[in-house]
């Protein structure tokens, strides 16, 4: 049933009909990459809605904009160079399109929110020529150090004009993680369509809302994320501005993603292939075209909240002492959602200078150096990205010289001996 809520003017950053149903309630949470300085550990945090909605039209799932990009992107915490297996990831992908679509030396590679350089570093060093646009001045400058060619600006139509005015128009497009993080949906495609050439490729990667339902990953809603998409959703968007999607890879990253290969509608030379048919059946067969689909979650979703809280408990009053590795967005809306603080987790560690000496948003546990869980010695280690486990567990096998077990939440709670 929808909601007693005709004060709310709420509608679908796609098609504009009005909210109505709810997706999941995580409550109040703070801007999940706002990490708190100690000079600011006693001020005021703004706390806003982590109330995600079904468009009952176009099964588009979507937090309303509580807050603009400019607050969020300006200065950024993620550098994407600190994950190896996602760097990696940047150079197979590089390889794989150079090979595909014989990218050379006259072609052009232009990045979204291309982060600190991780990808298309790959490309330079096959010279291809690449351009970077990334709205983080902090992150932008890390990739300006490694010779990348970086606009610090916002991507949308305006841009895009710009560039087309310039002549400035791309072979390659990529997009990773980046459609989720869009508010403004329709100028954002609609700039892709502007500077992509005539015979041009897009590809975006984002995480597959169907995992997301089917895996239960709640912890990667948060603020910073506007959009939830399937792949029936990004269809009918890539529709209404006449891009085809004509090809689809299911990868593992981030619990389970799509990469989408796109082309101008116009362009007849690519055809649709069996991948997409396939992934849109599997959708259909699913439900991902019905509300109780998606009005079920919630449910799910309390239900590891208690679980969750059930394993602290039980473990601190044994005596335990717990920390995290890690410290993403998801880790955040995680933490914040199930009132987990420095009474269950002492502290968390984190790759990223950037980040140590400082504490996370809301629950105030402090973030060190991951030399602090040799030093410590802890009983049990929670990796906060889940994503990255196996990577983790590598790099911090020394846990187990004293018996210490790494323990994952989602998609249920799993102690790894």
């Amino acid at each position: 049933m929808p909601e007693n809520d005709t004060w709310r003017k709420a509608r679908c950053r796609f098609c504009g009909n009005k909210l109505k149903y709810t997706f999941v309630d995580l409550g109040m949470s703070p801007l999940c990459e706002s990490y708190v300085s100690p000079a600011d550990i006693n001020k005021m945090e703004p706390f806003y809605p982590l109330h995600v909605y079904v468009c009952e039209a176009c099964f588009l799932v979507q937090l309303e904009e509580y807050v603009k990009p400019e607050d969020i992107f300006t200065e950024y915490a993620y550098f994407s160079s600190y994950s190896d297996s996602w760097v990696e990831h940047a150079r197979q992908y590089a390889d794989m399109m150079i090979e595909r679509f014989k990218f050379d030396q006259r072609s052009l590679v232009v990045e979204i929110a291309s982060n600190d350089g991780y990808l298309l570093q790959h490309f330079v060093k096959r010279d291809i020529p690449v351009l970077g646009i990334e709205p983080a001045a902090n992150v932008a400058q890390a990739a300006k150090e490694k010779n990348i060619p970086t606009l610090v600006r916002f991507f949308g139509e305006k841009l895009a004009g710009e560039l087309a005015a310039k002549n400035t128009k791309a072979d390659l497009i990529v997009g990773n993680n980046v459609l989720a993080q869009v508010p403004q949906l329709n100028d954002f495609i609609a700039g892709m369509k502007i500077v992509l050439k005539p015979e041009g490729i897009i590809t975006l990667e984002f995480p597959h809302l169907l995992r997301l339902i089917r895996e239960n990953q709640f912890d990667t809603i948060y603020h910073e994320h506007f959009s939830y998409f399937s792949l029936a959703a990004v269809e009918k968007i890539f529709k209404s501005h006449a891009l085809t999607i004509f090809d689809i890879e299911e990868l593992s990253t981030h619990g389970g993603s799509l990469r989408i290969y796109a082309c101008h509608a116009e362009n007849d030379k690519i055809e649709v292939t069996e991948n997409v048919r396939r992934v849109r059946t599997e959708e259909e067969s699913l439900g991902l075209q019905s509300l109780p689909y998606y009005l079920s979650f919630q449910e799910r979703v309390k239900e590891t909240k208690f679980k969750i809280l059930e394993f602290l408990i039980e473990a601190k009053r044994q005596g335990k002492s717990i920390v995290g590795y890690g410290a993403p967005g998801k880790g955040n809306t995680l933490l914040n959602y199930c009132g987990i603080r420095t009474d269950f987790i002492d502290y968390v560690v984190d790759r990223n200078p950037y980040k140590q000496g400082k504490f996370l948003p809301g629950t105030h546990i402090p973030i060190h150096n991951p030399d602090r869980i040799t030093e410590t010695r802890p009983d049990f280690v929670v990796i906060m990205p889940w994503n990255f486990k196996e990577e983790i567990m590598k790099q911090v096998s020394c846990i187990r010289q004293w018996g210490a077990k790494f323990v994952v939440f989602i998609p249920s709670v799993t102690v790894y001996d």
